[in-house]
């Protein structure tokens, strides 16, 4: 009777220590599908749109509601640093749902009436030939010296006056480089050009201020080099720069209350190496890396691999990685690839470029994708 009531003790407190075990493996489930739903919910949908002060309130008002109903979280709004006209845009897009981000175009300012009245601002190939008069590849590329102090200034000027509009969520830094040393190499035909390496016309900046700083600091002149691209410390002065206009921008949008992201190129080893720009070293909150596979003549399958790329690159730093994918080449079904290669490699959204090819097959698959 004795062992008998021992037996029955003993499965009582095994029958319920097994129900306790899986009560605990339930709840821990259903906390894990909490949150992959809740990371899917999560998942944000960018476009790029450039703003236009001739058209009118009502047609904004459309095509932010046009976004909305097909599953866009956010516009990156480029209004060529104008912010009374972002001022205007940005209650229109957040009546209908919409964040808003300032996009900026940084070094490369095309246009730039203040500028332009400073040719000494522009930074200067290898050949000693200024951005101001002698462009590189197309005629709006005019590229600004991040090192000469009346030129970055002048960009952080131009921050600072969109990252005080009232309602935006960031400040969206895109050209925040170098110009390319190397064209994606898709693009290589269209200009007819080889670039097997680093070409003397498409490098920068050699400009009085870069050199004098660099050789003050190093007690070395790039300019008398004679494989300058082959200097380490040449080539992170450089990369430095870049870094040093990303990181002043971060404290000035921050103290207005604002975060900052930024385009980049696809991944930081690859940034490095194409246009002087190192992103994993940055301050900054969320960039979104333009992996357009087309450029490059990769198969959708590289969205994934950059992407991945990127966040393994990111993971010590608490930065938001959002793919940005180029949509005018792409079918209905390669964009919903795009967007899942995005998704399951751990980007946290997916950037369309640009708002102007959404068809309306490439919009029912952002809703689709959005809801499924």
């Amino acid at each position: 009777m004795k062992y008998k009531l021992i037996f029955i003790l003993c499965w009582f407190y095994l029958f319920c220590s097994c129900k306790k075990e899986a009560n605990s493996v339930e709840q821990n489930l259903d906390r894990d599908v909490a949150r992959e739903t809740s990371n899917e919910s999560n998942f944000k949908y960018w476009t790029w749109i450039t703003a236009d002060t001739k058209r009118s309130d009502l047609s904004y008002t459309q095509e932010f509601r046009k976004y909305k109903d097909n599953g866009l979280d956010a516009v990156l709004i480029n209004t060529n640093t104008d912010p009374e006209l972002l001022s205007r845009l940005t209650p229109l897009a957040k009546d209908e749902g919409l964040e808003v981000h300032a996009w900026i175009m940084a070094m490369n300012r095309p246009g730039d009436t203040i500028a332009l009245q400073h040719p000494d601002w522009y930074q200067v190939n290898r050949n000693g030939e200024s951005c101001f008069d002698h462009r590189p590849y197309v005629d709006y590329y005019q590229w600004l010296c991040p090192t000469r102090e009346a030129s970055r200034n002048h960009v952080l000027n131009l921050v600072e006056g969109l990252s005080k509009v009232e309602g935006i969520k960031t400040v969206h830094l895109d050209y925040i480089r170098f110009p390319d040393i190397f064209l994606p190499i898709g693009l290589l035909p269209k200009y007819k050009l080889e670039q097997n390496t680093e070409l003397p016309q498409f490098d920068y900046c050699y400009c009085d201020v870069c050199v004098a700083e660099f050789e003050k600091n190093h007690h070395k002149n790039p300019r008398q080099m004679e494989h300058p691209e082959l200097d380490i410390e040449w080539k992170q002065f450089r990369l430095n720069k870049i870094r040093g206009v990303v990181n002043d921008s971060y404290k000035i949008v921050h103290e207005n209350g604002k975060n900052m992201s930024a385009a980049v190129f696809p991944y930081p080893e690859m940034a490095d190496h194409m246009v002087r720009q190192r992103w994993d070293k940055w301050d900054i909150d969320m960039v979104l890396p333009m992996i357009y596979n087309n450029f490059y003549n990769e198969e959708l399958e590289w969205i994934g691999f950059a992407t991945r790329q990127g966040v393994e690159d990111l993971k010590a730093k608490d930065v938001e990685l959002h793919t940005g994918v180029y949509i005018p080449e792409m079918s209905p079904e390669e964009l919903l690839e795009a967007i899942n290669q995005a998704k399951n490699n751990g980007a946290r959204g997916v950037s369309f470029f640009d708002g102007g090819a959404f068809t309306d097959e490439k919009l029912k698959v952002v809703r689709y994708s959005k809801t499924k």
